[in-house]
Parts: structure tokens; C-alpha cells; sequence
């Protein structure tokens, strides 16, 4: 075999595995577009989702909603709830907020003014 010949034999074989490779990575990326709008689906469907909280306060009545006026008058873009649920404590909790990570991020500007502030658990709504 000459060298020309050589040289198309292994420029058709590199074409070859080229278009092997893009069919199979057309492939995975169809599979992962199906699984995503699967994921959607369900999710429109099961409206149960977690929701993350951030408590500034744990004690007395009085001392929950001072801290929640003292609280909504730094910060006004955060909604601000008071949880008597497990009496007698009093809980001082701001929103719910989506993500983890948004919650993160709001509790380091909040421990600014408020360094006993911590994450709290993830409820379910």
C-alpha cells in the first residue's frame, strides 16, 4: 500500500469514529432533555416542595414579636412569621425561601445584624 492510500484509509476511518461519537452524544443529550422535562412534569404534579427557613428567635412571647419589629424595620424585604406550634416556645422565622442557597445567602447579610440568627430546617408546603 502506498502512502495515499494509507492516508485516506485512515482519514475515512477518523471519520468514521467521529460520526459514531456525535450520534452517541446526540443520544445522551436527548436522554437527559427527556429526563428534564420529566422532572418537570412531575413536579407540576406533586406540588409538595421544600422550603427552607431562617429562626432569629426561640423563647418567650414578648421577646418573638420584639424581635420580629425589630427585625422587619432592618430588613422590610423579608416576610416574618412567629410559630407558637410547639407552645411555649415561640419561634421568630423569616419566609420561606426556595432554595438552599437563597437561604444561605440571606442568612450572611442577616447575621450582620443578627449573629444569633441560623438555618433552619427544610419544611414541607
Amino acid at each position: 500500500m502506498n502512502s495515499l492510500t494509507k492516508k485516506i484509509i485512515f482519514s475515512l476511518f477518523i471519520l468514521l469514529f467521529m460520526s459514531i461519537t456525535n450520534a452517541n452524544s446526540q443520544s445522551e443529550n436527548e436522554k437527559i432533555n427527556n429526563l428534564i422535562e420529566q422532572k418537570r412534569a412531575y413536579n407540576k404534579t406533586n406540588k409538595i416542595s421544600a422550603v427552607y427557613k431562617i429562626q432569629l428567635y426561640n423563647g418567650n412571647e414578648t421577646q418573638a414579636y420584639k424581635v420580629r419589629k425589630e427585625f422587619e424595620a432592618v430588613f422590610p424585604e423579608y416576610k416574618v412569621i412567629i410559630d407558637a406550634s410547639k407552645q411555649p416556645d415561640w419561634k421568630t422565622q423569616i419566609s420561606y425561601f426556595r432554595t438552599r442557597i437563597e437561604a444561605d445567602r440571606a442568612l450572611n447579610l442577616i447575621k450582620e445584624k443578627y449573629s444569633g440568627a441560623f438555618f433552619v430546617l427544610e419544611d414541607k408546603i
